[in-house]
C-alpha cells in the first residue's frame, strides 16, 4: 500500500524540528546504527548470498511514492495464452543479506518496522541494503521470492508458487503516473492490465465479503519555504496494486495453512456494539443504510470526496482495531484464521525491508512451496514475532499519528483565535460534546470540544482555534 509521505525543508520547519527531536527521544527511536551493525550491511551487500535461477529476462516494473527508494514489490503481469493471466510478483529477498542471529538481524528485531518523520526516516535495515543493494531499484539486479501466481479469467487463483530468482525492474513508476496512464489509454501490456486483474480481484473481494476503506489520508509534503498537509483520497491504481499485494499475502497464507506451521494477520470479526454505532452514525449522517445491505456493500458504494461519506468512513476504522498476528504450529488450528476485513486468511509478507515479520513469512513459503522443512533460524523466531510486532507496530502508529498532530500545531501556531471551515467527523458516543472535525484549509484534522451541546456529526460548522502549539499542546478546537 502507499505509505504517508512525509518531508520538510526550509528555516521556517526549525521549532518543529526541535519538537519531532523530542519526540523521537520519548519514544526511543534509535538514533543511527551501531558501527557492527553498519559493517556486516556493507559486507552484505557487497556478498549478498545469490539464487541459482535468473529470472531478469522479466521486465518488472514498481509503483511507489515518487521518491521512495526502499522498494519491496516489482510486478510484471502477462495474458495466459490458453486464457487467464499471469503474475509475477518479486519481493526483496532481505534473507539473503541478513545472517541469522547476526548484528543486522538483531538491530532489525529491536526496530521491528521502519519509522517515518517528516524530517528524516528511521529505517529497518540500513540504508545500504534497504535503500542499496535489497532494493529493486530500477536497472539493479537484485535476488528476489518471485512470487508465480497463475489466474483464470475471473481472477481466480489456479496456480501458486514462489521461488528465490534474480530479477531486475526496468522502470520505476508513480501512482499518479501510473493512473493518468491508463485514463488516457496510453499504458501498454503488462501495465495495462493493472486495472484488468485489479477491477477482477475486487470483484472477488466483493464476493467473499471483504472490505478496503479508502478514508482520505493527510499527507505531509514539501513545499518551497517549508512544508504543508494536504488531503489525499486514495486513486483507483492505490486499489488495484494494493490487490495484488493482498492475493500473495493470501496466497502465502494458505501455503501456511497446508504445512501446518506459519504467522498470519488476524483479525477478529467486529462484535455487534461497534456495527450498531456505526448504524447509528449511519443515520445521524444521513447514509441510507437497509438492513439487508452488508456493511461491506454498504462502504463500497460511498464517494470519499463527500464530507458524510469521508466522515462515515473515519468512523469504519474502529471496525479494523483489535489486528495482530497469529502463530500457529504442527498443524494447530489458528484462532483466529481470518482477517475480517480480507474475509480470508492474511498474511503479511509484501514489506520485509520495512516491516520485519515479513522476512519470516516469506521463508517459510519458500520451503513449503518446495516440499521441504524451513530452516530453524525461521522457525525459532515464531512465537515472539506478535509480540515484537505489536510493539512496533504500536510505536509506527503513534510515530504517524503524533508527526502529524506536530506538524499541524506548527502551521496554525500563528493563528489562534481566528474561525475555520470544518465537517464533524467524529463524536465521542459517551461524550457528545468531544469529537473531531475535519477542516477544509488548511488540510488539519483535529478535536473539537463544545460547551454548549452535542456536537452535530457529519455536519458544516465554524469552528474557532483555541490552541495550538508544537510540542507543547496539540490543535483544539471549538464551535464559533
Amino acid at each position: 500500500m502507499p505509505r504517508r509521505q512525509m518531508h520538510m525543508t526550509g528555516a521556517a520547519a526549525a521549532p518543529l524540528r526541535d519538537a519531532l527531536r523530542d519526540l523521537r527521544r520519548e519514544l526511543d527511536v534509535p538514533e543511527g546504527f551501531p558501527a557492527a551493525v553498519l559493517e556486516e550491511a556493507e559486507r552484505a551487500a557487497r556478498e549478498p548470498r545469490l539464487p541459482a535461477e535468473d529470472a531478469t529476462h522479466v521486465p518488472f516494473l514498481t509503483i511507489d511514492p515518487p521518491d521512495s527508494v526502499d522498494l519491496d514489490q516489482a510486478l510484471h503481469l502477462e495474458r495466459r495464452p490458453g486464457g487467464g493471466y499471469r503474475v509475477h510478483y518479486a519481493i526483496a529477498d532481505v534473507a539473503a543479506f541478513v545472517v541469522p542471529g547476526g548484528a543486522v538481524d538483531a538491530e532489525a528485531h529491536r526496530r521491528v518496522t521502519t519509522l517515518y518523520f517528516p524530517d528524516e526516516k528511521v529505517p529497518l535495515h540500513p540504508a545500504v541494503l534497504s535503500e542499496g543493494a535489497a532494493s529493486l531499484l530500477p536497472d539493479h539486479t537484485a535476488p528476489a521470492l518471485l512470487w508465480r501466481h497463475d489466474l483464470d479469467g475471473d481472477g481466480r487463483v489456479e496456480v501458486t508458487e514462489v521461488r528465490r530468482a534474480l530479477v531486475r525492474s526496468r522502470a520505476k513508476l508513480d501512482y499518479t503516473g501510473v493512473q493518468h496512464a491508463l485514463d488516457a489509454g496510453t499504458a501498454e501490456e503488462p501495465l495495462a492490465l493493472l486495472r484488468e486483474v485489479g477491477q477482477l480481484r475486487e470483484a472477488l473481494e466483493v464476493e467473499r465479503g471483504g472490505v478496503s476503506l479508502n478514508v482520505p489520508e493527510q499527507e505531509i509534503s514539501r513545499r518551497d519555504d517549508g512544508f504543508e498537509l494536504a488531503y489525499r483520497a486514495p486513486l483507483p491504481v492505490d486499489g488495484w496494486n494494493a490487490q495484488l499485494s493482498l492475493l500473495t499475502g493470501m496466497a502465502a497464507a494458505g501455503l501456511m495453512l497446508d504445512a501446518g506451521t506459519g504467522i498470519l494477520r488476524t483479525l477478529p470479526m467486529a462484535p455487534d456494539g461497534a456495527v450498531g454505532r456505526l448504524r447509528r452514525a449511519a443515520q445521524a449522517l444521513g447514509i441510507d443504510w437497509p438492513h439487508h445491505v452488508p456493511y461491506a456493500e454498504l462502504v463500497r458504494s460511498l464517494d470519499p470526496r463527500l464530507p458524510r461519506h469521508a466522515a462515515f468512513l473515519q468512523e469504519c476504522t474502529a471496525l479494523l482495531r483489535g489486528a495482530g498476528y497469529t502463530v500457529f504450529r504442527n498443524g494447530a488450528a489458528p484462532d483466529p484464521a481470518v482477517h475480517a476485513a480480507v474475509a480470508a486468511p492474511y498474511t503479511h509478507c509484501t514489506a520485509p525491508l520495512r516491516r520485519l515479520a515479513d522476512r519470516y513469512a516469506g521463508e517459510l513459503c519458500l520451503a513449503f512451496s518446495a516440499g521441504r522443512e524451513p530452516p530453524e533460524w525461521a522457525l525459532a523466531a515464531l512465537d515472539a514475532l506478535p509480540r515484537e510486532m505489536a510493539e512496533g507496530t504500536r510505536r509506527a502508529n503513534t510515530v504517524e499519528r503524533e508527526c502529524v498532530d506536530l506538524v499541524e500545531a506548527a502551521l496554525l501556531k500563528d493563528r489562534v483565535g481566528e474561525v475555520f471551515d470544518a465537517t464533524v467527523i467524529d463524536v465521542k458516543e459517551r461524550e457528545p460534546r468531544v469529537g473531531t472535525v475535519h477542516l477544509e484549509e488548511p488540510a488539519v484534522v483535529g478535536r473539537v470540544e463544545s460547551a454548549d451541546g452535542a456536537l452535530p456529526l457529519g455536519e458544516r460548522i465554524r469552528v474557532r482555534l483555541a490552541q495550538a502549539d508544537p510540542g507543547r499542546a496539540k490543535v483544539l478546537f471549538a464551535p464559533a
